[in-house]
């Protein structure tokens, strides 16, 4: 029989065992903490100080209207009276003002419950305003609309229009905040009183302001047009009051800002730091005839002048048709054809006369009808009438 280990080495391996398992994994094999999250922004006290208010308020609106508006009218008034003002009223309102979860709601509630209380018991005829006699004046949290800050000092632009009425002043109706004006797309300046980078004045009073964007790659223009550039973004070049692409123009851009090369490409002129293009027009560069020179971006090309169109490389007159005749589109036969019809319709206004008894038009009436038989007769009216039957 094989020999059994001894009884003496198995509370060694128990515990050898014990302590690996309590050993911790390798990396791989460690989960992954949880994400942290970023902790909620704690709103204003201010805004929690509104939010309190107008929870008040409802809850006013409510114990009003359950507990009265039925039966007894005169019953009613006598008890609403004494209602209207009572412990019980302000008590049912307080006790529903903050939801479970606000935490901030109840600690403000509970640092201004004696406040509250005593606007509900001696204040509300002289400040009939809870959020301007709590948030404002006595708890000083909030300011009214078009300022901000301790003082309560004017957002840019003034109490009224704040902004201009184009941004939101930071810390507006605060006891917080900067002032600063967070101006919409397009405007921009202290007050948003400006246009912002990009965009040009479309329209302006004393007033209004509208602000409408530039073409493309200009930074600043007078207009929405191509060529109404004052100024180009980064990796464009001014040039006629256009934004030439600075990678077309240079062989290398340096970086440092719109237009600035090292080395112009061909059809462009370094002028200092920028890549300009050149009018070859300025030279005769189309020496064909009835050719003119036509400037393009970094090249230039020869196209006809008026009046003139390229056949085979060559400017050639343009040839104007003449004005087609009235039958100039008929085919020989529909011609014939007409013609028939045109004397069919004599002979038919000349026996109508004949049958009055004129001679003249009698003798004028058997001549027609004797053309018209001997045409009929010719071997041209054969040719026609041939190819009618055969459907031509």
């Amino acid at each position: 029989m094989a020999p059994r280990p001894g009884r003496d080495l198995v509370p060694p391996l128990l515990w050898s065992l014990s302590v690996f398992l309590s050993l911790p994994g390798p990396v791989w094999l460690q989960p992954s903490p949880p994400p942290q999250a970023s902790p909620p922004t704690e709103p204003h006290p201010c805004h929690t100080c509104r939010g309190l208010v107008d929870s008040f308020n409802k809850g006013l609106e409510r114990t009003i209207r359950d507990n009265f508006g039925g039966g007894n009218t005169a019953w009613e008034e006598e008890k609403l009276s004494k209602y209207k003002d009572s412990e019980t009223r302000l008590v049912e309102v307080l006790e529903s003002v903050c939801s479970k979860s606000d935490f901030e709601c109840h600690r403000l509630l509970e640092l201004s419950e004696e406040l509250v209380e005593s606007w509900w018991f001696h204040k509300q005829q002289e400040a009939p305003d809870l959020f301007q006699w709590l948030c404002s004046d006595s708890l000083k949290l909030c300011c009214p609309s078009g300022t901000f800050g301790p003082s309560c000092v004017p957002c840019p632009g003034g109490a009224e229009r704040p902004c201009g009425g184009y941004g939101k002043c930071e810390g507006e109706g605060t006891r917080g905040g900067s002032g600063h004006c967070d101006c919409q797309a397009g405007y921009g300046g202290e007050a948003c009183g400006q246009c912002g980078l990009g965009y040009f004045e479309a329209e302006r009073n004393a007033s209004h302001l509208v602000c409408s964007a530039c073409f493309g790659p200009c930074a600043r223009c007078s207009g929405p047009e191509e060529s109404n550039c004052l100024q180009c973004k980064k990796g464009w070049a001014l040039h006629h009051l256009k934004c030439v692409d600075c990678a077309k123009a240079c062989l290398g851009c340096m970086g440092a800002g719109p237009g600035r090369c090292k080395k112009c490409s061909p059809g462009y002129q370094q002028v200092g730091s920028k890549c300009l293009d050149v009018d070859e027009c300025e030279t005769e560069v189309c020496p064909g005839e009835n050719e003119q020179c036509e400037n393009i971006e970094g090249s230039y090309r020869c196209v006809c002048t008026q009046g003139y169109k390229q056949i085979e490389g060559v400017c050639v007159k343009e040839q104007i048709p003449e004005s087609a005749g009235f039958f100039s589109e008929m085919t020989e036969d529909e011609l014939v054809v007409l013609q028939q019809m045109f004397f069919g319709v004599i002979i038919c206004a000349l026996a109508t006369l004949a049958a009055k008894g004129d001679l003249v038009f009698t003798a004028i009436f058997i001549g027609a009808v004797a053309a018209m038989t001997g045409y009929w007769l010719s071997e041209r009216s054969d040719r026609v009438l041939e190819g009618f039957i055969k459907g031509r």
